[in-house]
This record gives C-alpha cells, structure tokens and sequence, in this order.
C-alpha cells in the first residue's frame, strides 16, 4: 500500500517552516509503502532484523510469493521448514511462529 502525506499536512509544514516549505517544493510529494495490516507489518520488521535493505526486499519477495495472504494463518500452515527455506534464520522463524500462535 502507498502512502502519500495528506495536503493539509504539507499546507500546514509550509507555514510552519520556510526553509522546510522550499524544500518539500524542490522535491515533490512524498510517498512511502506500508504494510496492509499489523501483523503482515510486525513479520516484515522481523525479516528485516540486521540484514540490508536488499535482503531485506529479496527475502521479502519471497515470503509475498509463499504466503498470500500473510496472517497467522498462512504462517502456520507453511512450518518452520519452509519458512527457513525462504532464506530466514532459525531464530526469525522461530519469532514469526511464535508471534502468528499469539
């Protein structure tokens, strides 16, 4: 999901902030991708754990395609296994697992 900063929002930054204003008018509207909901966000944080952004996206990419939709569900139902063969450590499945029981 993308998210773009509601205009009030920047109307309101604009007056607050000169410099701020001329800023966000160089570089344009902001948009930014949120996770549908909680607990597709809170496991995408957990796969992202002390890895870099591109692993991070690799391995994310990956869970999209296995999981669809990802809830606990779906977790639940692909086993630990799986979950580590898309390229996660032990430990994060572990988390995730536990995480989709509760």
């Amino acid at each position: 999901m993308t998210i773009i900063c509601p205009p009030e929002a920047i109307s309101f930054l604009h007056s607050r902030d000169q410099r701020l204003g001329a800023a966000m008018d160089l570089i344009g509207p902001v948009t930014r991708q949120s996770d549908p909901g909680l607990f597709e966000a809170v496991v995408h944080h957990i796969v992202g754990q002390q890895i870099s952004t591109k692993a991070q996206a690799t391995l994310w990419a990956r869970f999209n395609a296995a999981l669809n939709p990802i809830d606990a569900t779906t977790v639940l139902d692909c086993g630990r296994e799986r979950l580590q063969a898309l390229g996660m450590s032990w430990r994060k499945v572990d988390y995730i697992l536990d995480f989709a029981l509760n």
